[in-house]
């Protein structure tokens, strides 16, 4: 039950933020500042495909595992992007907690 719900918290997220890669101009200065805007598009299509994978994945167990490893990867990166900009503790943040949530819904996912 617990497993669902963080799946659902995940998925939702990255459908949300996935979205605003191509609908906000925040995200798109965001990247300029980081000097990575020709990644914006890829990134905003990876969340998107990272949280229909964890919904998928409640049907098709090997889509979960693919989705959750995939997105801690990148919010793996993301994270190491902010403190490679010197980005302070709160902008840091939720990069760090969905790449351990997303972590954790892998390693169970993988019965580990």
């Amino acid at each position: 039950m617990l497993q669902n719900i963080l799946i659902l918290i995940s998925a939702i997220a990255f459908l949300f933020y996935g979205v605003t890669f191509f609908t906000n101009s925040g995200m798109k200065e965001e990247f300029e500042r980081y000097g990575l805007n020709q990644l914006r598009k890829l990134v905003g299509c990876l969340q998107l495909l990272g949280g229909s994978g964890l919904l998928i994945g409640f049907a098709w167990h090997l889509a979960l595992i693919i989705a959750s490893g995939g997105l801690s990867l990148l919010m793996l990166l993301g994270f190491g992007v902010r403190l490679k900009m010197k980005d302070g503790f709160w902008e840091s943040m939720p990069s760090f907690l969905f790449m351990l949530l997303n972590g954790y819904i892998c390693l169970v996912a993988l019965g580990l």
